[in-house]
């Protein structure tokens, strides 16, 4: 695992701060850590921070009848959304492209944090990742994650708990 942040190493990222900043304001720690390498994906976040890839959640954006929908699932999963819209009675749950992400979350796809959104989003929570004690999150860039507790990110979400696979 890399050294946690470093002023010399790391320019102040808003994003991030704002991240950090909505961690403290939901009453948790801020452990958001930024690492030299690109995070962007469950395998890259497993290996930089030596867990296992099914205890990073990943923040997925996705587009429903127009509107963001957040599925936190494990770096385990392959999100089945046909699964998930007959399972919570949705219309088509469709992959949302960059800009629809930026605009909704705040934040870059593969950086993409649980909270720090400008606004709060619907959200599914992956009942997988409940077997892990510590969960790896995007933290709002490619360099910087943050922990939580299953609880911790079921409580900062309001999230419904569901399979996605």
């Amino acid at each position: 695992m890399t050294d946690q942040n470093t002023a010399e190493s790391f320019v102040a990222d808003p994003i991030v701060e704002n991240v950090r900043a909505s961690l403290t304001a939901a009453g948790l720690a801020d452990t958001v850590l930024l690492v030299p390498e690109s995070v962007a994906t469950a395998a890259a976040a497993a290996a930089a921070l030596g867990c296992d890839v099914g205890a990073i959640a990943n923040s997925l954006i996705f587009e429903c009848d127009g509107a963001p929908l957040l599925i936190l699932a494990s770096g385990a999963a392959k999100v089945d959304v046909k699964m998930v819209a007959r399972q919570h009675g949705l219309p088509k749950i469709s992959r949302a492209d960059p800009d629809f992400v930026l605009k909704h979350a705040g934040q870059p796809v593969g950086g993409v944090a649980p909270l720090g959104h400008p606004a709060p989003l619907r959200a599914f929570l992956d009942t997988d990742l409940a077997q892990y004690p510590l969960l790896w999150a995007g933290a709002g860039s490619h360099q910087a994650m943050l922990s939580l507790s299953y609880q911790q990110l079921l409580d900062i979400t309001a999230a419904t708990e569901t399979a996605v696979r």
